[in-house]
């Protein structure tokens, strides 16, 4: 499965935690992540990354493209969501692309474990009819 990872910035340190705890799981998918995240990820995690550019700078416009042409199966999004982001306009995007394409999502760290665990038991395996 193809998954893809965003953080804001006061998510990133979760992020690296989560899949440091998680990593027997992701380590058996593909992992797609916006720049700094997935380095940070890779980093901390020891996990290979397919990076796009940094989220300001386009990469979570890259993110849902790969979404739109249904390449990425499972979305994690660990977004702030008491501070307004500069970006706010891409946040929306990557919501409503997985919403209209049927990609689960998680924009918390609690639904990111039930969905990483979900995808370990073979849940999600109904994506591979998709493609």
């Amino acid at each position: 499965m193809n998954i893809g990872l965003i953080a804001h910035d006061s998510k990133k340190k979760l992020m690296q935690n989560f899949c440091i705890a998680y990593r027997g799981i992701l380590g058996k998918n593909e992992l797609y992540a916006t720049g700094t995240t997935g380095r940070l990820v890779e980093e901390a995690a020891n996990l290979s990354v397919h990076k796009f550019l940094a989220g300001h700078l386009g990469g979570v416009q890259q993110l849902t493209a790969q979404i739109e042409h249904n390449e990425i199966d499972l979305v994690i999004f660990l977004r702030e969501p008491l501070s307004p982001q500069s970006h706010e306009p891409d946040v929306n995007s990557v919501i409503r692309i997985c919403d209209t394409h049927n990609i689960p999502l998680a924009t918390n760290l609690a639904t990111a474990e039930l969905l990483v665990r979900a995808l370990d038991r073979g849940d999600l395996d109904w994506r591979e009819m998709y493609k």
